[in-house]
């Protein structure tokens, strides 16, 4: 095993000069020194001194097609060469096909007609969603989001983020969130089915509207103080938690009886992260708002939205200037979100990333045998959790994950001759998560080494 890398002479120039003209409020070192990287290709990024990574957290899921995908990157040079820029008040091919595409496909799946908005992100399209939802219901500020949950820093989005941390210097400004038990079947109570877990949580949600003293519903009026429930159908950050199949079903039943919007955050899990274009498809309910970012344009252009219903977005309820962005709908974005829903709809793409998945989990599956530190695994199509914990197999252990993480960013394991790193994304409520979201492009011999590579990390980890 290596020592800890020292950074090159002309990398050390380079973060001397972060350390005195960068603001760390935008930036996480999770190594030290941090490398510092030159080129992507495919599943993999280079540093400067040209040591390959095999990366499987993709940018945070930002990069589902892969780095430097040559289609969508044609589609981003083609557009520069015909309408690079255009103010965003003013329309423009690209933009009314790309909304006219999301909407039909809404439509078709959800049975409801609706519109979309564009935003330059997904912390921005939570605030426009949060627009949305409190003009629908007359202002209310209140929300539920889930423990675990995870909607962006910004001052809004924060307000429904479970982590008080992005919160505690800046406090409220609008909104705050009750926050709701997430479905974490691993570290809920013992004894019951995944899916009775599932039932579990939703009537206790649902006890908060049997009396007024609960503190969220009046029932001489009908009414709930509370205009919308933010969920991410897979939890992100929260460490990839699967919830059980029936659970929103039977949530947007509650929600519904008591007029309560379901916002659903795809920023993560949307675009066949999990085998289909919306992760909530795979629970059969109907939402309200659905917002989405990162993977519309493979991470070549900052570009999110929303998709709301007609009768939350029409221009009667929602008239124009109600929010607004210098760079929304840019057609730079807008052109690469064309070409990956042309890319995506030319095969058939959820089956080949449910394929994927399936064999990728069955690998962790084996680890799982062999490494008494692995708690749990689960799977999604290619969003996948490994859980790490102690050698009891439940306990959370944060520190072992950290050592992985700084293990494979050595870039010392060595696979068939090859000298690799392994890029690893940590989440979870207790940070000891292995959150895997490879490229949707990877192919099964990059699968087998990304198994052979965790192979590697695990067995310095139990030995260390």
């Amino acid at each position: 095993m290596s020592d800890i890398r020292i950074a090159t002479a002309e990398d050390q120039v380079l973060l001397e000069k972060e350390a005195k003209y960068c603001s760390y409020g935008d930036t996480v070192h999770y190594i030290e020194p941090p490398r510092i990287f030159s080129r992507c290709e495919g599943s993999y990024v280079w540093d400067t001194e040209d040591q390959a990574y095999l990366d499987l957290q993709m940018w945070y899921s930002a990069v589902n097609f892969g780095y430097a995908n040559p289609r969508l990157n044609n589609a981003l040079k083609k557009q520069i060469d015909t309408l690079p820029q255009i103010a965003s008040q003013y329309l423009h091919k690209g933009k009314i096909e790309l909304s006219e595409m999301i909407a039909v496909d809404a439509k078709n799946k959800f049975g409801l007609d609706g519109r979309v908005h564009f935003n330059v992100g997904g912390s921005q399209s939570i605030e426009d969603s949060l627009k949305v939802v409190r003009n629908a219901s007359n202002g209310k500020s209140l929300m539920f989001a889930f423990e675990g949950g995870y909607h962006g820093r910004t001052l809004g989005a924060s307000s429904i983020t479970s982590s008080y941390r992005y919160r505690r210097r800046y406090g409220h400004f609008g909104e705050r969130a009750q926050f709701i038990p997430f479905p974490y079947h691993f570290r809920g109570p013992k004894g019951m089915t995944k899916e009775e877990y599932g039932s579990h949580c939703v009537q206790q949600f649902a006890r908060l509207f049997e009396t007024e003293y609960n503190g969220v519903w009046d029932p001489k009026v009908g009414s709930s103080e509370y205009a919308a429930f933010y969920v991410e159908p897979i939890q992100g950050t929260g460490g990839y938690v699967i919830p059980p199949m029936n659970f929103y079903s039977e949530l947007k039943q509650v929600l519904d009886q008591h007029g309560i919007l379901m916002v659903v955050d795809e920023i993560q899990m949307g675009f066949w992260r999990t085998g289909k274009l919306w992760s909530i498809e795979h629970f059969d309910v109907k939402p309200d708002v659905i917002v989405f970012g990162k993977a519309l344009t493979n991470g070549l252009n900052p570009l999110g939205g929303i998709w709301a219903r007609e009768e939350l977005i029409n221009p009667k309820i929602f008239p124009p200037g109600s929010t607004h962005s210098t760079f929304a709908s840019n057609p730079l974005g807008t052109a690469v979100g064309l070409e990956m829903f042309k890319m995506t709809s030319e095969v058939d793409y959820g089956a080949m990333v449910m394929a994927k998945g399936k064999y990728f989990l069955e690998g962790l599956q084996e680890l799982q045998k062999r490494f008494p530190i692995i708690g749990d695994v689960d799977g999604l199509g290619l969003a996948l959790r490994c859980e790490i914990c102690t050698a009891d197999g439940f306990t959370p252990d944060k520190a072992t994950l950290d050592y992985m993480v700084e293990e494979g960013m050595k870039g010392d394991m060595v696979v068939d001759g090859q000298k690799l790193g392994l890029i690893l994304d940590v989440g979870g409520y207790y940070k000891n998560v292995i959150t895997l979201a490879p490229s949707l492009e990877i192919s099964y011999p990059e699968i087998d080494l990304g198994l052979k590579l965790l192979e590697q990390l695990l067995n310095r980890a139990m030995k260390r």
